[in-house]
């Protein structure tokens, strides 16, 4: 059986002669004029998204294609894109939202969480066979999220300061009160009935605000991995992807033969272990202190 496989990327974007974070997303899309391209929530960040793929060789020649026309289309306004968790120089401000009622809203509730959004991920899509298999293929995958983390880890610097850790992009997305480690769930309809009940209380706004580590998408029929900071280099992703997918095959075999297993209940575990791939984790020490343009090979 082949998964299919896409990657959704979120790059900063740089004044190219200081190095600063700039809200110009906007002039950037409006230049490219291309679809799988889009906002995000700070006017600092854009998003690409891939399509489809059966290889992971097709998915590095997509994602290396649109690092190119993305940097491309930046450097004639003056500006650079970055592949990474955070960039060493910007500046939080409730002014650098994107317009819009939902990020209106997240900015007005969120307050300084959402302000210092001022982070960027890399994000995987793998194909699962309903909305019950990928809930309950989480709880099986969840254990080896965190060196998957510990791969991507691309964000020691923050506000023009050394952090000490390889992710602080980790530090600043838990805050969300939504992230972290995904949980057990017995299938869909009780994942479902959890996320309602969030909503209900006013927690999150919606679906699209259930920010765990691993969840099933709200809008296709896939699983998705979210705890990755963004990548310097476009193999990183494709690594991580080819991983998390082979992760996702292996729980959905287990599942189609009745082997399951049962949750421990232990996710304190998961949220320490997730800590330690932030804090110290190998991606630490290749981090070039400057910022830099994507790598496409």
């Amino acid at each position: 059986m082949t998964l299919r496989i896409g990657a959704e990327e979120e790059f900063h974007v740089l004044d190219v002669e200081s190095g600063r974070l700039v809200p110009r997303a906007r002039a950037v899309l409006d230049r490219l004029h291309r679809p799988g391209f889009t906002t995000e929530l700070q006017q600092s960040v854009v998003e690409s998204n891939s399509a489809v793929h059966d290889t992971l060789g097709a998915l590095l020649a997509e994602l290396a294609r649109s690092r190119r026309l993305l940097d491309a289309t930046a450097s004639s306004l003056g500006l650079v894109t970055v592949a990474a968790g955070t960039v060493p120089l910007g500046r939080p401000s409730p002014r650098n939202v994107t317009a819009g009622r939902r990020y209106r809203h997240m900015a007005d509730e969120y307050r300084r969480v959402a302000d210092e959004q001022l982070v960027c991920s890399a994000q995987v899509h793998v194909d699962i066979p309903d909305r019950d298999t990928a809930v309950r293929a989480m709880c099986l995958v969840s254990p080896w999220l965190p060196p998957l983390l510990a791969l991507s880890a691309s964000s020691p610097f923050w506000l023009g300061a050394d952090t000490g850790y390889a992710s602080w992009r980790t530090m600043l997305w838990q805050r969300w009160p939504t992230a972290g480690p995904a949980g057990c769930y017995s299938g869909a309809a009780d994942y479902d009935a959890a996320l309602e009940e969030l909503i209900r209380s006013g927690v999150i706004s919606d679906a699209g605000m259930a920010y765990q580590d691993v969840r099933p998408s709200a809008h296709q029929r896939t699983l998705e991995l979210r705890i990755c900071d963004a990548c310097p280099r476009v193999e990183t992703v494709v690594l991580v992807a080819g991983l998390f997918r082979a992760l996702v095959h292996d729980a959905c075999d287990r599942l189609a033969r009745g082997d399951g297993g049962r949750c421990d209940g232990h996710h304190e575990w998961l949220r320490a272990a997730t800590w330690r791939a932030a804090a110290t984790s190998t991606g630490r020490s290749s981090v070039p202190a400057g910022c830099s343009t994507p790598r496409t090979s």
